[in-house]
């Protein structure tokens, strides 16, 4: 990275679950989930600009400049706020991208958050988050900035009280359309409700799933290798729409060694997860 300055972390999520409990009269899917963050992240730097620009010094492969969360985001804020600075921005994905942990998403949040301080824009908490929806459903949790109940289309969040636990994180080598995930004609979008009450860390793998796993499985046959592997380990889960899968011990040393005992040809890192984003203040 070349700009000077600090860079700032955009930590990935993991859904603990993910239910589909409907479905609005606009498309949009209504759900339930619980997130919490990992240390796993993307770090973003930032020049200002006098110019108003903004401009996105560096390739992100797959994804160009004006169609990215960073770039969007930026300019969203800065219609949102009326300054007349700009903003150069340098990222380093360390996240997988298509892999269900929220990277595009984090990095939006992360650059909301900054520029909000490096423009003196003002915008409080509520208003930040209302401008992240625009951009994604995922963007107001890494605004809130710790473990959250979600429901709605992502905009509904509660505090939710998790243990630190540790996660063995497999990236599988394919990364998943979410739009896609969300179109299938087979997802089932009708699961029951449950309460929050009823989520704790002793029942979570039980009665709690992810409702698009499926239909990532029957699409993309490496997730469900990567699951099944993984399941002999732990309780494995995929996390969002894919296509990362992951499962929770209690010990660094527990998850290192599943890490370590990965079979040729599958890759992933073992992850701490945090009780809040490293940019709350």
């Amino acid at each position: 990275m070349a700009l000077p300055g600090p860079d700032y972390p955009a930590p990935a999520k993991l859904n603990l679950f993910l239910h589909v409990v409907g479905r609005r009269a606009d498309g949009y899917h209504l759900l339930q989930s619980a997130f919490v963050l990992i240390d796993r992240a993307d770090r973003i730097r930032f020049g200002l600009r006098k110019d108003g620009a903004i401009r996105r010094l560096n390739e992100v492969p797959g994804v160009p400049s004006d169609e990215d969360l960073v770039v969007r985001a930026a300019r969203a804020l800065q219609a949102r706020c009326g300054t007349r600075l700009g903003a150069d921005i340098e990222i380093e994905k360390r996240i997988p991208m298509g892999a269900g942990l929220g990277g595009g998403s984090s990095d939006a949040a992360t650059t909301l958050r900054v520029l909000n301080r490096l423009w003196s824009a003002g915008l409080d908490e509520a208003s930040l988050a209302a401008l992240g929806l625009t951009l994604g459903a995922d963007v107001p949790f890494f605004l809130y900035g710790h473990a959250a109940w979600v429901e709605g289309i992502g905009e509904k969040l509660r505090p939710l009280a998790w243990p630190a636990l540790w996660y063995a994180v497999l990236t599988p080598s394919v990364g998943v359309r979410t739009e896609e995930v969300f179109a299938a004609a087979e997802l089932t979008r009708n699961t029951e409700p449950l309460k929050m009450e009823d989520f704790s860390a002793r029942s979570w793998g039980d009665r709690f799933r992810n409702d698009l796993e499926a239909v990532v499985v029957a699409r993309h046959r490496v997730v469900g290798e990567h699951l099944e592997w993984l399941g002999r380990h732990g309780k494995a889960r995929m996390t969002g729409s894919g296509s990362c899968v992951f499962a929770a011990f209690e010990r660094r040393e527990a998850a290192q060694q599943v890490i370590d005992a990965l079979p040729e040809g599958m890759h992933g890192f073992v992850a701490r997860g945090l009780e809040e984003h490293p940019l709350r203040e």
